[in-house]
C-alpha cells in the first residue's frame, strides 16, 4: 500500500498549486521543498521584482506629476525602505502558501527529495511509496563560461541583484531578454546609468520584431548594444565585440548576468531514474506525462515555457489527468502552448500571446496584420499623455481571419493580455473581436480598434 497518493518534488508555483488542487480532491499529498515554498517566482523573481518596480513607478509618477497638475517637492526614493517593503510582501505571501497547504492537509517536508523510480521517492534516509509523482523543481539562472565571470564579486545574477545594499551608479546588463529588460528599466528609473549588451539583433526574443523596437526606444535612458558578443569581464568592465567585429567595453559598478535560465535536473534523481531529458529539460507530452508511468513534470523543469502562470496551468493539467485516470498519452487535459501569454514588467510594459508575424510566416501561414497606437484609447491619453509610447498589433490568418497573436507595448499591457487567451484558445476571428463590447473608457479598447483596422 502506498504511503501517499501523490508526492510532489518542488514547492514553487507548479508544485504548491498541484498540492492544493489534489488536496481539494481528497488526495493524500506530500510536498517536498528543499528551500522555501513559493519557489523562485515568489522568493527571488516575479514578486520581488514587481514590488520594486512598483516603487520605482511611484517615484517616477511623483517626480513627473506636474504635467498632470500634481506637484511634489524633494521627491526621493529610499532603497532600504523599498527592500524592506519587498521582504514584507514576500514573507507574508510565503506564509499564506504554508497556511493554505496546512489547512488543506498537505504534508510539507523541508528537505531534498529524489526520484528513485516510478512510485518511489527518497527523502533523507527513507524511501516513500506513492501512486503518482510530480516533478516541479523549477529552474536557475545561467552563469555562462565567460572569462572573468565566475567568482567575480561584481558579477551577479538576478537573485543577487535583488538583494544589493544600494543602487549601483553604473549597471551593465548582459542579456536583453525579459529579465534583463526589467532590471534595466528598474535601475534606470532610479537614476543608474544602464547599458545592455545583447547578442541578438533585438531585445526580448518572444516579441514581434515590429513591436520590440517600440519598447526599446521607449526606454530612453537605457543604452542598448545589440548584435554584440561578450568576450571577457575584468572586475566591472565588460569587454565585447560588435557586429562588425570591432572591440568595445562598458565600465560598470555591477554586472547583471541575465542570459537565461536552466532546468533544475541535478539532485532530484530524474536522470538516474530514467526520465527522458533533452537539453531543454524533462521531456513531456502535452498532458505533462514523462516517459515513466505515473511520473509527471510541470513548470520550468520542462523548459517549455519559463513562466509562473505556465507552471500553474501545467500543474492543473497534470492534476486533472491524475484525477481522471488519463495516464495514457494523447488523452485527457492538454496544454495549448500557443495560448500562453507573456509580459515584460518594464516601464512601459509589454505583453503578448500567440504567434508573432515572423513565427507565423515561418510556419508558412499567410497572415494579415494591423497596428494601432495606444492613443486611440481616450483613457490611455488621459492617464499617460499624447506622447506616451504604446502600440497594439494583431496577427491573423489572412484566409480565415482567425487571430493568431496579439502584441502590446504600453502601460497596463500585462493587465490587458489575459483576455486574448480566450480569443486564441477559442479560435476567434477579427470579425468576432469587432463584435465584442469593451467598456469605455478603457485602454483595452485599443485591441478592438486594432481589429477594426485589420483589412480582412
Amino acid at each position: 500500500m502506498s504511503d501517499y497518493d501523490v508526492i510532489i518534488i518542488g514547492g514553487g508555483p507548479g508544485g504548491y498549486l498541484a498540492a492544493e488542487r489534489l488536496a481539494h480532491a481528497g488526495k493524500k499529498v506530500l510536498l517536498a521543498e528543499k528551500t522555501a515554498l513559493g519557489g523562485t517566482c515568489l522568493n527571488a523573481g516575479c514578486i520581488p521584482t514587481k514590488t520594486l518596480l512598483n516603487s520605482a513607478k511611484l517615484y517616477i509618477h511623483s517626480r513627473d506629476g506636474a504635467k498632470f497638475g500634481v506637484s511634489a517637492d524633494n521627491v526621493r526614493y529610499d532603497w532600504k525602505a523599498m527592500q524592506d517593503w519587498k521582504t514584507q510582501i514576500v514573507n507574508k505571501l510565503c506564509g499564506a502558501i504554508a497556511a493554505t497547504e496546512k489547512m488543506l492537509g498537505v504534508e510539507v517536508v523541508n528537505a531534498e527529495a529524489r526520484l528513485i523510480g516510478p512510485g518511489k521517492v527518497e527523502i533523507g534516509e527513507k524511501i516513500y511509496e506513492t501512486e503518482h509523482i510530480i516533478i516541479a523543481t523549477g529552474s536557475s539562472p545561467v552563469m555562462p563560461p565567460i572569462p572573468g565571470c565566475r567568482g567575480n564579486p561584481q558579477v551577479v545574477d538576478s537573485t543577487g541583484l535583488l538583494s544589493v545594499g544600494e543602487v549601483p551608479k553604473r549597471l551593465c546588463v548582459i542579456g536583453g531578454g525579459v529579465i534583463g529588460v526589467e532590471f534595466a528599466s528598474l535601475f534606470s528609473a532610479l537614476g543608474a546609468t544602464v547599458e545592455v549588451v545583447e547578442m541578438l539583433d533585438e531585445i526580448v526574443p518572444v516579441m514581434d520584431r515590429e513591436v520590440a523596437p517600440i519598447l526599446r526606444r521607449s526606454m530612453k535612458s537605457v543604452v542598448f548594444n545589440l548584435g554584440c558578443k561578450v568576450e571577457k569581464i575584468e572586475g566591472g568592465t565588460v569587454f565585447y565585440s560588435k557586429k562588425d567585429g570591432s572591440a568595445a567595453k562598458v565600465e560598470a559598478d555591477l554586472v547583471l548576468m541575465a542570459v537565461g535560465r536552466r532546468p533544475n535536473l541535478e539532485g532530484c534523481g530524474v536522470r538516474e531514474a530514467g526520465v527522458e531529458c533533452s537539453p531543454r529539460g524533462i521531456v513531456i507530452d502535452d498532458g505533462m506525462r514523462t516517459n515513466l508511468p505515473n511520473v509527471w513534470a510541470v513548470g520550468d523543469v520542462t523548459g517549455r515555457s519559463l513562466l509562473a502562470h505556465t507552471a500553474y496551468r501545467t500543474a492543473e493539467i497534470a492534476v486533472a489527468n491524475i484525477l481522471s485516470g488519463c495516464i495514457a498519452g494523447g488523452k485527457g487535459d492538454a496544454m495549448l502552448w500557443d495560448a500562453v501569454p507573456w509580459a515584460v514588467y518594464s516601464i512601459p510594459e509589454a505583453a503578448g500571446i500567440g504567434l508573432t508575424q515572423q513565427e507565423a510566416e515561418r510556419r508558412d501561414i499567410k497572415v494579415a496584420t494591423s497596428s494601432v497606437p495606444m492613443r486611440v484609447s481616450g483613457r490611455f491619453v488621459a492617464e499617460n499623455g499624447f506622447a506616451a509610447p504604446g502600440s497594439v498589433k494583431l496577427v491573423a490568418d489572412a484566409g480565415t481571419g482567425r487571430i493568431l497573436g496579439v502584441h502590446i507595448v504600453g502601460a497596463y499591457a500585462s493587465e490587458m493580455i489575459w483576455g486574448v487567451s480566450a480569443v486564441i484558445e477559442k479560435g476567434l476571428t477579427a470579425a468576432d473581436l469587432r463584435q465584442l463590447v469593451f467598456p469605455h473608457p478603457t485602454v483595452s479598447e485599443a485591441i478592438r480598434e486594432a481589429a477594426w483596422a485589420m483589412k480582412i
